[in-house]
């Protein structure tokens, strides 16, 4: 006897539709921000290389393109799979993504008033940064109170968790305070600038205080709990965002300060560019040697490609931008070279990344449901009362 079939739920119906985009999480946005930091580091770079600006400014419509095409596919992931979308939300390993977007919006922002302008213009350019500004900041400072309150209250984490990831949302602050500074010569003189060159200035101390409580914790765990799992240790770069963007920050701060504050604040801000962005430029290439280390390691005990690999792109630009800010303040040719080699070091990355984010996109190997990788810690649950 032939049964009819039952009819689907409405959750089941929904999880039909738009299968690609169900595994889709907020950390493809690393793509958006390692593929815009490119096209603005690059544009910085001392010396005149022919053709390298129309390079970079095209790099930088890449990055345009695919964080439309990136905000596409996650409405359509909201839309049709809820579920999944909470199960991020309540998963401490990808909470913390959703600060990527923050930065996204707020990388490509900033490389349209970089480069893009000499493609739109400048009217444009600023029209589109104001938006894309205004938006990175709310949604990077939600993340910023969200994310941690997630992790008190909902979050089941064990002391061995702490990860480099945790960083993610506390930096997009950071880079608002780092990309903010660009519009302050767009604005009326007086009250605005003065107001948005400080606004940069507190997201600039709320976000540097929040990561000096969290990096503690992610070294503690890293000289204690051993290694990282293979698949997981490209994400100790993640701990070089908030280094070097936060010298970016300090070095723009620098540049507008002369028409957006009176004359003793303005040279406040050029000590400030040199005696903090030294120390910490320091720090970050400490730890950029200690990361190596470990990613080397990781990858002779046989690390394969992950999206985690992106954690090589964006975080070692902002050490680009960083040294660039360096090279600008202190007139050392030192920082020059340095800002060369890192450039270097981001092409290759970048490259590398995207070659093998591409094929798994055609494969289809990206897109399916994630598998649980040998020698990682149980997954965490999210507390039931």
């Amino acid at each position: 006897m032939v049964t009819a079939a039952q009819p689907l739920s409405p959750a089941a119906t929904r999880a039909r539709r738009a299968p690609a985009v169900r595994h889709l999480g907020p950390n493809w946005y690393a793509c958006v921000m390692g593929t815009a930091i490119v096209g603005t580091a690059g544009a910085a770079l001392p010396g005149h290389v022919p053709g390298l600006r129309a390079v970079c400014t095209g790099v930088w419509v890449l990055s345009l393109v695919l964080l439309a095409v990136l905000l596409v596919a996650r409405s359509l992931h909201w839309r049709h799979h809820r579920d999944q979308a909470r199960a991020h939300l309540l998963d401490p390993a990808a909470a913390p993504f959703y600060g990527c977007l923050s930065m996204a919006l707020l990388a490509v922002g900033g490389g349209a008033l970089t480069v893009g302008r000499d493609w739109i213009g400048t009217p444009a350019a600023v029209a589109l940064d104001t938006v894309l500004f205004t938006a990175g900041t709310v949604i990077g400072l939600a993340a910023a109170v969200a994310v941690p309150y997630l992790m008190a209250v909902r979050h089941r984490i064990e002391p061995g968790q702490a990860s480099p990831v945790w960083l993610l949302p506390l930096v997009a602050p950071m880079v608002s305070a780092a990309v903010g500074p660009l519009l302050v010569p767009h604005l009326p003189p007086g009250q605005p600038r003065e107001t948005l060159l400080f606004a940069c200035v507190a997201m600039f101390g709320l976000s540097l205080l929040a990561t000096l409580v969290t990096l503690p914790l992610v070294f503690g765990r890293l000289i204690t709990g051993g290694p990282l799992p293979l698949a997981l240790t490209p994400t100790l770069f993640l701990v070089l965002g908030p280094l070097g963007q936060s010298t970016t920050a300090v070095g723009k701060f620098a540049d507008v300060a002369p028409g957006a504050v009176p004359a003793a604040h303005a040279e406040g801000f050029g000590v400030l560019a040199v005696l903090y962005g030294v120390p910490v430029m320091g720090f970050a290439l400490l730890w950029m040697c200690l990361a190596t280390a470990h990613v080397v390691r990781a990858r002779r005990q046989g690390m394969g490609f992950s999206m985690t690999w992106w954690s090589f792109t964006f975080p070692v630009g902002t050490c680009v931008t960083g040294a660039e800010a360096l090279a600008r303040h202190t007139g050392l040719v030192v920082y020059d070279s340095l800002t060369v080699v890192l450039y270097a070091v981001l092409v290759a990355a970048w490259a590398t990344a995207a070659v093998h984010t591409a094929r798994g996109v055609v494969s289809g190997a990206l897109l399916a449901g994630p598998r649980p990788a040998t020698g990682a810690p149980r997954p965490a649950t999210a507390r039931t009362r």
